[in-house]
């Protein structure tokens, strides 16, 4: 019997999960998904909105490959620290596959960023998705008038979609109460989504974009000028020239393009060309202001700036400028590209294939494409792995994990923990008069699974 760990829950550590076990080569293999939160599918529970539920419906089938009986769901087992360094894990089973994601958030570098009032998107995302490392985070929205985000992709999206929804429409998601009531009291009614590039280079899908124009109470403008300095805008040559993608969007933002529609009591503005250079601060020391420079096409595909200068009025800033992989202590890392240095999925250590050792997801390409890119992804690993075989089944390996763990002094956290989460927060739902809510804190969560 093979045995095999998946370090992390979400579509990557899944999808490996059940190509390892499904596939007819090999017979015989065993995969214990290892996840340090208590709960799984990773970024499908605590990264997509809470109110895009054909998204997260996607659970359903990563809960059918967690139910398999070749598959074992260990949560609240944190790998990498001291009671489980990489070392003990590689000992316990034939080989490990690291689908650990891409964790930090990138800064902007500009004077200013550490101003009260200035968050990541992520810390944003995951206080009103109910994670447990968020649990102490407070975002105060009743005294903002004026928001800006900065990005141009789909969590960018997310949270001005997020700021600009009314809460009837987001009281039947799973979101925590404590966010629920928060946007409730919210005094936001400008949102500001600021790009430094041009609209045919945003990174948001066509989707995700068009969603901004079905708010109810909410209007969406973009700056005509602003859209026709891109290229591509007004040149049906080199639109043509572009992704499907970018054409699609193009067409949404043309439709647009001048003044919102009257009545609208939230305003959502998209705008293009301008560089971030200050936050500024307000008369309180908070946040008060975004200063941004106004770029313009180089010629080469970027952007160059043009010394002319705008402050756009905020309160609240969102930077939602990428992510980056973080080390896990053990294994080697590339901080150039925040990723673990593989060949087709295996971990390549000093140059050579650490034959037992793999990776998937995030933690192997980069912070890129959706949630269906995992798969393939995670296809290849598993593939190589496979390939190992013959040579991983010779290594002796003792008892099972989970004694061993417990033995370390860990928790974990088995399927029947998870399923009593789940009993619980539907139960919290229903005691507030709403659909299942998420429980948003780590007590919470260990309490209800009686770990």
């Amino acid at each position: 019997m093979l045995r095999v760990a998946v370090v992390g829950s979400g579509p990557s550590g899944v999808y490996a999960a059940q190509t390892l076990v499904q596939q007819r080569e090999v017979p015989g293999v065993r995969v214990d998904v290892l996840d340090r939160l208590p709960a799984p599918y990773g970024l499908v529970r605590y990264g997509v909105a809470p109110d895009h539920e054909k998204i997260k419906s996607l659970t359903g089938s990563l809960r059918s490959v967690l139910e398999d009986e070749r598959i074992r769901f260990l949560g609240n087992v944190e790998v990498g620290g001291p009671a489980l360094p990489t070392e003990r894990l590689r000992e316990l089973y034939h080989a490990v596959v690291y689908c650990v994601g891409a964790a930090q958030d990138r800064h902007l570098g500009i004077p200013g960023e550490e101003l009260p009032g200035v968050h990541s998107a992520t810390a944003f995302v995951s206080w009103y998705s109910g994670h447990p490392d968020a649990a102490d985070a407070a975002f105060d929205l009743s005294g903002v008038a004026s928001a800006v985000v900065i990005g141009a992709g789909n969590v960018a999206v997310d949270v001005t979609r997020i700021l600009a929804r009314g809460v009837p429409e987001l009281a039947p998601t799973d979101m925590p109460q404590g966010a629920l009531g928060a946007l409730a009291a919210s005094g936001v009614r400008a949102v500001s989504m600021v790009a430094r590039r041009g609209p045919s280079q945003g990174k948001f899908t066509t989707k995700e974009l068009r969603e901004l124009g079905t708010l109810p109470g909410a209007g969406v403008r973009v700056d005509p000028a602003e859209l026709a300095l891109d290229p591509a805008y007004e040149d049906p040559g080199a639109a043509s020239a572009l992704p499907a993608v970018a054409r699609r969007n193009l067409e949404v933002l043309r439709a647009w393009a001048g003044a919102a529609p009257a009545g609208a009591e939230r305003d959502i503005r998209l705008r293009f060309y301008l560089r971030p250079v200050e936050v500024l601060a307000g008369p309180d020391g908070w946040a008060g202001a975004v200063r941004f420079e106004r770029t313009a096409p180089d010629g080469r595909g970027g952007v160059a700036g043009t010394g002319v200068y705008e402050d756009v009025e905020a309160r609240l800033v969102l930077r939602s400028v990428g992510y980056r992989g973080v080390p896990l202590p053990g294994l080697p890392f590339d901080p150039a590209t925040g990723t673990v240095p593989h060949a087709a999925g295996r971990v390549l250590r000093e140059g050579r294939a650490s034959v037992g050792e793999y990776v998937a997801g995030w933690i192997k390409r980069g912070p890129t494409g959706v949630i269906g890119t995992n798969r393939p992804c995670a296809k290849e690993t598993a593939s190589s792995l496979l390939q190992d075989a013959g040579v991983l089944a010779r290594r002796e390996r003792g008892p099972d994990p989970l004694d061993a763990m417990r033995a370390a002094g860990l928790r974990p956290v088995r399927w029947p923990g998870w399923l009593a989460i789940e009993t619980a927060e539907a139960d919290l739902g229903r005691s507030l008069g709403r659909r299942s809510v998420k429980i948003p804190d780590w007590a919470g969560l260990l309490g209800a699974a009686g770990t």
